[in-house]
């Protein structure tokens, strides 16, 4: 099927990675590197982390939470202050941004979709208006890798599975939708993730 769509993670994609951000928080604080990613995945739905992107834990009460986690697998952390480094690395990227600007003006339409939270200082919401459809976990209370909301992204965009490409920077997140018949890009560095796609899309993205 011809591709109709590109959907975009947005921390560590569109925006600068919270993922390094948490990396360099651990190392200056004497944490085990891939500590926070490890006690998010233990934690599945029912964990703290999962259910602040679902909206279903207000900020408040997710530190205390997490940190009470965190604690009970080994380490001390002061959550407030890694978020604080986490919004301060999620800066737009302007070459993302230029990207979706192209993609959209050659004919196809470009989705946000972003395991987020509820927070003055989200800094996602900004974005909305680079994109057709913007879908965020804590406004839907789905978030990746449920197939559910790829299903939704895809709904909204009024495009199937088939006829999408979806960019991450999170393996588990990829592989949710390729199973479902995506066509899926992982972003480490983002000229690099835009020189594929635009292979993929016969369509030049850089420059």
């Amino acid at each position: 099927m011809p591709l109709r769509a590109v959907i975009f993670d947005l921390g560590g994609v569109v925006l600068g990675s919270p993922l390094r951000a948490i990396a360099a928080f651990e190392r200056e604080h004497g944490i085990p590197a891939g500590f926070v990613n490890r006690r998010v995945a233990e934690g599945g739905p029912a964990g703290a982390w999962s259910r602040l992107e679902r909206g279903e834990l207000a900020m408040e009460d997710f530190f205390g939470d997490f940190e009470a986690e965190c604690a009970a697998a080994g380490a001390v952390l002061d959550a407030r202050a890694m978020f604080g480094r986490m919004a301060a690395a999620s800066q737009p990227r302007p070459v993302m941004l230029s990207a979706i600007r192209r993609i959209r003006a050659g004919g196809l339409r470009a989705g946000a979709l972003t395991n987020n939270w509820i927070s003055e200082t989200e800094p996602t919401r900004a974005l909305e208006p680079h994109f057709d459809v913007f879908i965020e976990s804590s406004v839907v209370g789905l978030r990746k890798p449920d197939p559910r909301i790829y299903h939704l992204a895809c709904e909204r965009l009024e495009v199937a599975p088939a006829e999408a490409v979806f960019l991450d920077d999170i393996g588990g997140n990829l592989k949710a939708a390729r199973a479902l018949g995506m066509t899926t890009l992982k972003v480490e560095e983002p000229e690099a993730a835009l020189r594929a796609l635009g292979q993929v899309l016969g369509m030049e993205l850089l420059g």
